[in-house]
């Protein structure tokens, strides 16, 4: 039981701070989704973070998050998170056990994940916010252009937009970026006003910047096992 007792602890000690966060920002903490990215850990974890209270877990590798999906089905409530690339020949794959996939950023993916079926999933376009094109993610200058596809896309909602902080500079400047590539989304669709931003290292940042999804790996889960 003490590896469960120093799991709660960190998840106290990171949802209080992610709450004097919002509120030093003059936010409801309430109005922030934290997403516990459960990457290289076993199925095991994923069952104690529920036991904890935890209802929303990401993944960044299909393979993996596949195979945790089927071990944890059982779970009542459980939100599965897809936060890394995705190859178009596994998004139809990946529809079957994620409610929201963060990473759309390009049309093959955004087609592959398209149905009319009656399900529903929610998307962010995904923003690169550096000068890289081998990172992931769209250049500002072609967001309207995907975000319109997947306003155009069946079974896809589209709730805002996502990225990651480039590892060199501030992350509170670049963080202010996406807040304004934010609000060319919701020029195109009101509704559009999620921000995914924010990982164990600058999520304050984040916060302070409009993120209503936080994506938040070690400071939770500890420091990660060698990949399988």
């Amino acid at each position: 039981m003490a590896a469960l007792s120093d799991l709660a602890g960190r998840v106290d000690d990171v949802f209080g701070r992610i709450a004097d966060a919002a509120r030093s920002a003059g936010r409801d903490p309430d109005e922030l989704t934290t997403i516990v990215v459960t990457k290289f850990h076993p199925a095991q974890l994923v069952r104690d973070l529920h036991a904890l209270g935890i209802r929303d877990v990401g993944e960044n590798r299909h393979q993996e998050a596949q195979a945790k999906a089927a071990e944890t089905s059982d779970l009542d409530g459980l939100r599965w998170h897809f936060v890394g690339q995705l190859q178009s020949k596994k998004a139809r794959q990946a529809r079957a056990y994620a409610s929201v996939v963060h990473s759309l950023d390009r049309a093959s993916v955004i087609d592959a994940l398209a149905t009319d079926d009656g399900t529903v999933l929610d998307g962010f376009v995904q923003v690169n916010l550096t000068d890289d094109p081998g990172r992931g993610g769209v250049q500002a200058d072609d967001l309207e252009a995907v975000a319109e596809r997947v306003l155009q896309s069946p079974g896809i909602v589209l709730r805002g937009v996502m990225a990651v902080a480039p590892v060199q500079g501030d992350p509170r400047l670049a963080f202010a970026r996406l807040r304004g590539l934010s609000e060319r989304v919701r020029s195109l669709s009101p509704g559009a006003d999620r921000i995914s931003a924010g990982m164990s290292l600058d999520f304050a940042e984040a916060i302070a910047e409009g993120a209503t999804h936080l994506r938040i790996g070690t400071a939770i889960t500890g420091n990660r096992p060698d990949a399988r």
